[in-house]
């Protein structure tokens, strides 16, 4: 019996070991923690493989959606700091948008398994390097957006991985305009490549500071500086003038504003400070967001060329007049939004070419319930498929709070039959009108009708006795 006690005290204690093991530190936290890892581990597994039935997990609540039959992945504003995996999708992407997250570097081999993608939105992030792989197996892209980011310098060698790419935007960048740059500039500027790299321009050197890339002289760039010369003395070097003033602070609107490309092409200007509208609108922009600005006057020709626009938000400015002839040739205009402005009426003529409106947003305005609100009416009156919203007399003050419509309605209904009434009296009463020539009568008919609506007499009428 003293014997068999202690063999089986042994055998107990080779039997509790494996569990002291796994309670050790580093050894998976016992039981519970292998457990939990194998959990990961299948969750892992259920978002590389779609297919298999399980719930796929989309990183950060990006969203998959699909525009003209084409699939596309929004992963906007979701604070990402590195590329998602490529197969955490239902299907491959034809555009996958990454704007205004905290990218700050693309490594090789980044978009591995992206190889269906057509465009890349970056823009707005903080991406400070571009490996020369980065961009491997993007054979199909032809849009890249990098603009508004951190970058000095690219390579030449993370463009050749993208044989099909068309419309490459770096402006608002860095860049550091020096010898390791020279092959990207000199690709900017083959002819063939007109939309690659438009209005970026060096922040470096000083000599060539705010020079468009395009106009760079890729011959300079690898000239080592004179080490005798003055470091003082570039800033004023009279052999590479910098451009004047007053042409960099008059920015146009594509390198003010945000473009997104898909799925259609929008610009964002708001809260930009703006006075006037941007200059150079792409013709091919959909979507026009100007609201939250400090525009006054719309000038004519101010959206010349904006062929394509569908909508436009000019709210929240401080708008008091719209010239005739701002609007022309917005033919495919649908959405309008002139709200919250300081606009009192809108001239004759204004909305003329707007042949396809479908929505007019008109509140938060002082209207002026006179005679020169008429052609606001009336123009809604022959466009009765326009939602409007927002028609409010504001003033004088008997009128104040009443719908615009209404006012014009009541205003035809009393003035043109107390006009009539007072025109048949006195010609029953006053004799001097009794046999009046029929050219005096109608100088008296056209005097009752408003001036801006008289027509031009085509014939003169005269009396034989």
């Amino acid at each position: 019996m003293h014997v068999i006690t202690p063999l089986l005290l042994a055998f107990l204690l080779l039997l509790l070991l494996p569990s002291t093991e796994m309670k050790k530190p580093g050894k998976g936290r016992g039981l519970r923690g292998a457990r939990h890892k194998l959990r990961r581990d299948r969750v892992r597994s259920a978002g590389r493989h779609s297919r298999s039935g399980f719930p796929k997990l989309v990183p950060q609540n990006c969203s998959e959606l699909t525009d003209s039959g084409e699939f596309f992945v929004d992963c906007q504003e979701r604070r990402l700091t590195s590329i998602p995996i490529s197969n955490t999708w239902s299907q491959k992407p034809k555009h996958l948008l990454l704007a205004q997250n905290r990218i700050k570097v693309l490594r090789d081999g980044a978009f591995i398994g992206y190889e269906s993608l057509i465009s890349l939105d970056l823009q707005q992030n903080q991406i400070s390097l571009v490996a020369d792989g980065a961009f491997v197996g993007l054979t199909q892209l032809t849009t890249l957006l990098l603009q508004h980011n951190r970058l000095a310098t690219l390579s030449e060698e993370a463009l050749i991985s993208m044989p099909n790419l068309r419309y490459l935007r770096l402006y608002d960048n860095p860049w550091n305009c020096v010898c390791l740059m020279d092959s990207l500039i000199r690709t900017v500027q083959v002819p063939s490549n007109r939309n690659l790299g438009n209005h970026a321009r060096c922040a470096e050197p000083v000599r060539l500071k705010n020079r468009k890339l395009k106009h760079v002289d890729p011959e300079l760039l690898c000239k080592e500086p004179d080490p005798v010369s003055d470091p003082k003395d570039k800033e004023t070097d009279p052999t590479q003038p910098i451009e004047p003033s007053s042409i960099r602070g008059k920015q146009d609107a594509t390198t003010l504003c945000h473009t997104y490309i898909f799925p259609q092409i929008r610009m964002d200007c708001s809260n930009r400070g703006l006075t006037e509208v941007p200059t150079n609108i792409p013709e091919d922009v959909v979507h026009i967001d100007l609201s939250h600005n400090l525009i006054r006057h719309l000038k004519a020709r101010d959206f010349q060329g904006a062929r394509s626009l569908r909508i436009l938000n000019l709210s929240n400015n401080k708008m008091e007049d719209i010239d005739t002839g701002s609007l022309n040739g917005l033919l495919h205009l649908r959405e309008l939004d002139l709200s919250d402005n300081s606009l009192q009426f809108i001239h004759y003529g204004v909305l003329e070419d707007l042949y396809f409106l479908s929505q007019l947003k008109l509140g938060g305005n002082p209207w002026v319930c006179d005679y020169s609100i008429h052609y606001m009416v009336y123009w809604i009156h022959l466009h009765p498929g326009v939602r409007h919203a927002g028609l409010l007399c504001h003033s004088p003050p008997q009128h104040t709070g009443e719908s615009v419509e209404e006012y014009v309605h009541s205003y035809n209904r009393a003035c043109p039959k107390d006009r009539q009434h007072n025109r048949i009296d006195q010609e029953e009463t006053d004799p001097e009108l009794w046999n009046t020539p029929m050219e005096v009568q109608g100088e008296l008919e056209e005097e009752l009708e408003p001036s801006h609506l008289r027509q031009p007499q085509k014939y003169q009428i005269f009396r034989l006795s």
